[in-house]
């Protein structure tokens, strides 16, 4: 229950501050009582689609590795039958399968599909799963499989919109892992193509799908931080030399042979279920040793001489591909996208007009602090944004009573007051994982924390000690919906139902099925292409931002509107528009 001050009981509007308060705890109990739960209903319930399509969408999913399992764990039976995969190792399609057996939160992470959708084994799973892989035709095969009618692609980033653009040329609509692409005129390639073929074109920032940020939002219109002018962010994460999750292990190292000598011995006097894991771990780690006979370059990865002479090889781009700019945007891309489309959530959140929010300026640093010369991308990145902030009127200054979405007058924008801004300040580093990932979002009524996607904690002006938390019998309701990456283990907490709560997956695929199933022009995922384009550019933007501070200029860019136009053949990084139409249109499937 929310402890509400004095005043705030002398206004009158008691009543109105709790429900904000314990919207997510009363209509998480509410979904309880009628026997619904996570997974098959709540987010039907919550976001306003029905709880299950008459035909599931069938599904190709392009992709099988860390994320790609990540997103068949949230495919919903009521939703979507994955009826195909491709990927090119056999270790990806072995956990698409069986699951992530690395440990116990890979695998509520990476379920896999026998799990996911009850068959008895992989061999009943084949049945109903058609695999392409690079002995039947991979990608292309999939793609023209005319019984799929669309695909979910959790390819590297540089993969995105070739594969995407494949796609809808073939009919079939696409829900893409993000970034929405590798650079800005590849984004607008994608969202033309969608409007004209009629097809949506999705992308994965769950956030827009997550109760947790929801709520936050709701906090924001109803007016309970008053005027939002501040935002900080983080992403720090422990990775060093020799212990970064992003230079995995090569399936050519030793380290693979030795851990599974270590199974196959430690099984030898094992029991129960740790004998079942170890036999589980035995088989996925002898599906990781099968990865070396693939020969990365045929698909795409390239050779090449790094600084001081150090010799990449196609296979290490392609297990290490965040690491490269070819193949992949860095910090930016892969951490910061997720924190700056929050931001974009969050100053978006009071606009009358339902758009979204797109900033004017951005400073930023960055560099390769602590690693050697192994990589591409930058381990530091710090960075200012200002966004246009609307002048602060809550919806009781607005004279209305009812329940959002608001009404009456507009409010007023940053065209009628240009020195009303929102600034928010960002890093992602490596080296020191002190304080995690979050966000926190200041006005000048109250603060606003978000911590690592599980819990929400609002704070009346600055002072820590009044903190509002909403509870239950068994203490705070919150939602753990970890990112993945690092932090891939997807445990959940129990919320107030005693219920495990999606962390953003489920409801994204369920509701662009959805939509799919009912094709209407009102009916649109939440991460359309202009909104997914937006946090690309946004990225994109400040690798840009980065790279004119590292050749001694200053890192600083202002923002053009007409790069977030997707009719507008202005880009930020040169890319152009139709010269990545042509080559998408003509991009030869490996």
């Amino acid at each position: 229950m929310l402890d509400l001050t004095a005043e705030q009981k002398q206004t009158g509007k008691d009543n109105f501050h709790e429900a904000v308060g314990v919207t997510r705890r009363d209509f998480i109990k509410g979904v309880a009582a009628a026997g619904v739960t996570s997974g098959a209903g709540l987010g039907a319930m919550y976001f306003g689609y029905e709880n299950r399509i008459a035909d599931p969408v069938r599904v190709g999913v392009i992709g099988t590795g860390d994320e790609g399992n990540v997103l068949i764990g949230g495919c919903s039976p009521d939703y979507v039958k994955v009826v195909a995969i491709s990927d090119i190792r056999p270790s990806s399609i072995h956990r698409a399968f069986h699951g992530d057996w690395s440990s116990p939160d890979a695998l509520k992470a990476r379920p896999g599909l026998i799990k996911q959708y009850g068959y008895s084994s992989e061999a009943e799973a084949r049945k109903e799963v058609k695999v392409y892989d690079q002995t039947n035709g991979g990608i292309q095969a999939l793609l023209d499989d005319t019984s799929i009618q669309a695909v979910i692609i959790a390819l590297p980033l540089w993969l995105h919109a070739p594969i995407a653009v494949q796609a809808m040329l073939r009919g079939k609509d696409v829900l893409t892992e993000k970034l929405m692409a590798h650079n800005v005129a590849e984004c607008k390639v994608m969202g033309r193509l969608a409007a004209e073929k009629g097809l949506h074109c999705a992308t994965g920032h769950q956030r827009h799908y997550s109760v947790l940020y929801d709520n936050s939002v709701h906090l924001l219109r109803y007016g309970l931080l008053g005027q939002l002018h501040h935002i900080r962010a983080q992403w720090h994460r422990g990775n060093l030399p020799d212990k970064d999750s992003w230079q995995v292990a090569l399936p050519t190292d030793k380290k693979y042979e030795n851990d599974l000598k270590k199974f196959v011995d430690a099984l030898e006097a094992a029991k129960g279920d740790d004998a079942n894991t170890l036999r589980k771990k035995i088989a996925q780690w002898e599906a990781l040793l099968l990865d070396k006979e693939v020969e990365a370059a045929k698909f795409g990865y390239e050779d090449k001489v790094l600084e001081q002479g150090r010799k990449r090889s196609a296979m290490e781009e392609l297990i290490r591909w965040r690491l490269w700019q070819r193949t992949g945007g860095g910090l930016m891309a892969e951490l910061g996208s997720h924190q700056l489309d929050a931001a974009s959530i969050f100053c978006s959140a009071l606009r009358q007009d339902g758009k979204k929010a797109h900033p004017l300026t951005v400073h930023a640093v960055g560099g390769r602090h602590i690693f050697p010369a192994d990589r591409e991308c930058e381990d530091h990145v710090y960075c200012t944004f200002e966004f246009p902030g609307p002048e602060y009127q809550s919806e009781f200054d607005l004279g209305y009573k009812g329940a959002y979405p608001g009404k009456g007058n507009p409010l007023p924008g940053y065209e009628q007051d240009p020195n009303k801004k929102i600034v928010m300040t960002y890093s992602t580093i490596n080296g020191n994982g002190f304080g995690g990932y979050g966000e926190v979002v200041m006005g000048t009524k109250g603060t606003l924390v978000l911590e690592r996607e599980k819990e929400i904690m609002l704070y009346k002006d600055a002072d820590v000690s009044a903190k509002v938390t909403v509870k239950q019998d068994g203490g705070s309701a919150v939602l753990d919906t970890q990112a993945s990456g690092n932090y891939a283990a997807a445990g959940v907490s129990k919320a107030a139902t005693g219920e495990d709560v999606s962390r953003g997956y489920t409801e994204e695929i369920e509701h662009w099925a959805w939509c799919i199933a009912n094709r209407a022009p009102e009916n649109k995922p939440r991460c359309y292409p202009e909104v997914a384009m937006g946090d690309a550019i946004i990225a994109l933007t400040t690798n840009l931002a980065m790279a004119k501070q590292a050749k001694g200029e200053p890192g600083y860019v202002k923002f053009d509107e007409s790069w977030f136009d997707v009719n507008s053949d202005n880009t930020p990084d040169g890319s152009k528009v139709d010269e990545q139409l042509d080559r998408l249109k003509n991009w030869k499937i490996l």
